[in-house]
């Protein structure tokens, strides 16, 4: 009876009861990027430096409307000193104006004109671009083009309770 009390005892414990959970989780996103051009409008500018000149300083005229660009207004300089050295720098940057025909509606143009500052870039090339998935969560990605993306992602979750 000693030799069967551990066989007995083993056949009375309880039986061990656990939740296992799982989940499989399989996605392929593909991109292909547009064309996008993005323009800053310059405004205008205007600076004058010297030494041993005489000056009725030049400057910006504000411009008519708001589609304009301001323009310069002209100084007059002479040499301080006859005979002296002098030096005498006087630069003007004509700002960006908005085309005529070009409506602008808070701030935002109607078209894209070729302002002084553009960024171009083409769009994307599917070209072989790909992506798949199989039943068995298998997943396969094939380079595209220029401008093209393909990610995939595999999740697998397991939940014990």
């Amino acid at each position: 009876m000693k030799k069967l009390l551990p066989l007995v005892m083993l056949l009375m414990a309880a039986p061990a009861h656990a939740d296992l959970i799982t989940k499989h989780s399989t996605s392929v996103q593909l991109t292909v990027d547009a064309a996008a051009s993005q323009a800053t409008r310059l405004g205008s500018s205007y600076s004058v430096s010297g030494s041993n000149v005489s000056a009725t300083l030049g400057g910006l005229t504000a411009p008519a409307s708001a589609t304009a660009a301001a323009t310069m207004n002209s100084g007059t300089y002479s040499q301080t000193t006859d005979g002296s050295a002098f030096s005498f720098t006087e630069t003007f940057n004509q700002g960006d104006a908005i085309p005529t025909g070009t409506t602008v509606t808070s701030g935002v143009a109607s078209s894209l004109p070729a302002f002084g500052s553009v960024t171009t870039t083409s769009g994307g090339v599917a070209g072989a671009l790909g992506g798949s998935l199989d039943s068995a969560g298998t997943m396969s990605l094939t380079a595209g083009g220029a401008g093209t993306s393909a990610t995939g992602q595999f999740v697998a979750e397991i939940t014990i309770r």
